[in-house]
């Protein structure tokens, strides 16, 4: 069951819109199963009056639209709301009209037909370079883990810290994803060594120890570190006091 906390936090606000009713309604589903609010509209003019009573974090935005284009749309909403993310959607998958949208102002796009997983993705990308949501404070995206500033998004596979991203390697992230499951607990080099490598320890107790300053070297760029040594016990990961 959901906190108090996660209740009371207002929802990110997705403005979806394309003029085929049957993708908006599947694109508002998805929308709302992230945990997000969703609201739909099928022309250029409806966009433009929707992001203006309604202020949207972001807008997953069609080029093709009826009336005028996307392009079009996306240049007075940002007129007004400057901050907003765009996702465009497009048809045609060429390099002008990648240009044109990203040269407006989008943020990213994505190429019909697409899986939702990838829509729903590059929005959560799209939303960590906001501000909080409209109504209020965001917390970091329903099931991700976080630690401080840290936060790691199993579904969009990111991790960042204080809204920075961090690039990490399969094995990294792994052993950052194990950390950050046992937060202020001591953790032995054995421990660590079988939850990510899958064997036993027997003497590779350098390959945890390199893996461990890999990620420092990543996580603690400018920032306090978050990951200490607890000497002959092992490692934890724990905000700096």
């Amino acid at each position: 069951m959901d906190s108090a906390t996660d209740v009371d936090r207002p929802r990110r606000r997705i403005l979806v819109v394309d003029d085929e009713p049957d993708l908006v309604e599947v694109l508002c589903a998805a929308v709302g199963y992230e945990g997000w609010e969703a609201r739909a509209a099928t022309t250029g003019p409806a966009a433009v009056a929707a992001a203006a009573a309604w202020h949207p974090d972001a807008v997953v935005l069609d080029i093709m639209l009826p009336e005028f284009d996307g392009v079009e749309v996306l240049r007075r909403i940002q007129a007004e709301r400057p901050e907003v993310r765009v996702l465009f959607l497009t048809a045609r998958d060429t390099v002008q009209e990648r240009i044109a949208g990203l040269a407006a102002g989008g943020d990213d796009y994505v190429t019909k037909p697409f899986s939702l997983g990838e829509v729903m993705a590059r929005l959560h990308s799209l939303l960590r370079r906001t501000g909080p949501a409209t109504d209020g404070p965001a917390g970091p995206p329903e099931g991700a883990l976080a630690v401080g500033g840290l936060v790691l998004d199993d579904q969009a596979r990111e991790v960042t810290r204080d809204g920075r991203p961090i690039e990490l390697s399969p094995t990294e992230y792994a052993l950052l994803r194990y950390l950050m499951q046992h937060p202020r607990q001591v953790l032995s080099k054995a421990e660590i060594l079988n939850a990510v490598w899958s064997y036993d320890f027997g003497g590779q107790a350098h390959v945890v120890e390199l893996y461990i300053s890999y990620l420092r070297k990543k996580l603690d760029h400018g920032h306090p570190p978050l990951i200490h040594t607890v000497r002959g016990a092992g490692y934890v990961l724990r905000v700096p006091r």
